[in-house]
C-alpha cells in the first residue's frame, strides 16, 4: 500500500521497440538508476495476436526509493513483466488473466520529484511507441498536471503512514495475540467494546 501509479497500454507497432529501449536506457544511465533489458526485437507478425511465448520485450528501471518500472511487453505487444506473466500467463481464469496487462509502480518512498518524472516520461512515451495508454495516477498528476495536489496527495499518505508507525510503535502485540486480533484491536475506535 502506498502512492502508487496503474497502467497499461499496448506497443504501437509502427515505432521501433529498439529505440524505445534506447531512449529509456539513456535516461536511466543518466540518472544512475539501475535498468534491464531484455528482447529487443518482437517476432515477426506477432504483436496483435492473442497468444503470446514466454518472453519478454523492453526494459525496466528503478529509481531510488521507488518500485521498478516496468515497460515490457508480452509478444503480443501488450503490456506485462516478468512477474505478471510468472503469476497470470497459465491463469484458466478470466479475472486473473486480466491483471497479466496490468502494471504498478509505487512512488509514495521515491518522493514527488521522481512521481512527476515518471509521469512526464510516460506522457512522452505513450505519445511515440504505446496505443490504448491508460493511466490511473493515485496523486492525480497524470490529469491534472497540479503539483500543489500532488504535494497535498503526498501529504495525506505520508500522514496516514505516520500514523499507523505511531500505532504499531504504541501499542506492541501482545502474547499469543494472532496479526487480526492485532489489528483489531489498535483500529477499534475509542469508547467501543467488543
Amino acid at each position: 500500500m502506498g502512492l502508487s501509479l496503474y497502467y497499461s497500454g499496448r506497443f504501437n507497432p509502427q515505432s521501433s521497440l529498439q529505440e524505445m529501449i534506447e531512449e529509456i536506457k539513456d535516461i536511466a544511465e543518466a540518472n544512475e538508476w539501475p535498468y534491464h533489458i531484455f528482447e529487443t526485437e518482437f517476432p515477426p507478425n506477432s504483436i496483435g495476436k492473442k497468444k503470446y511465448n514466454d518472453d519478454i520485450y523492453g526494459i525496466f528501471f528503478t529509481p531510488p526509493e521507488c518500485e521498478t518500472v516496468d515497460l515490457c511487453f508480452l509478444s503480443n505487444g501488450r503490456m506485462s513483466s516478468g512477474i505478471n506473466l510468472k503469476f497470470w500467463g497459465n491463469s484458466k481464469k478470466k479475472e486473473e488473466q486480466g491483471y497479466l496487462y496490468m502494471l504498478s509502480v509505487k512512488t509514495q518512498f521515491a518522493g514527488i520529484e521522481i512521481h512527476k518524472l515518471i509521469i512526464h516520461l510516460l506522457k512522452y512515451l505513450s505519445k511515440k511507441y504505446f496505443l490504448d495508454f491508460k493511466v490511473t495516477d493515485e496523486g492525480h498528476y497524470w490529469e491534472t498536471g497540479d503539483e500543489k495536489l500532488l504535494a497535498k496527495t503526498f501529504g495525506e499518505y505520508n500522514a496516514f503512514f505516520d500514523e499507523v508507525t505511531t500505532a504499531v510503535e504504541t501499542f506492541p502485540m501482545k502474547a499469543g495475540e494472532t496479526i487480526e486480533e492485532y489489528f483489531q484491536r489498535i483500529l477499534k475506535p475509542k469508547g467501543r467494546k467488543g
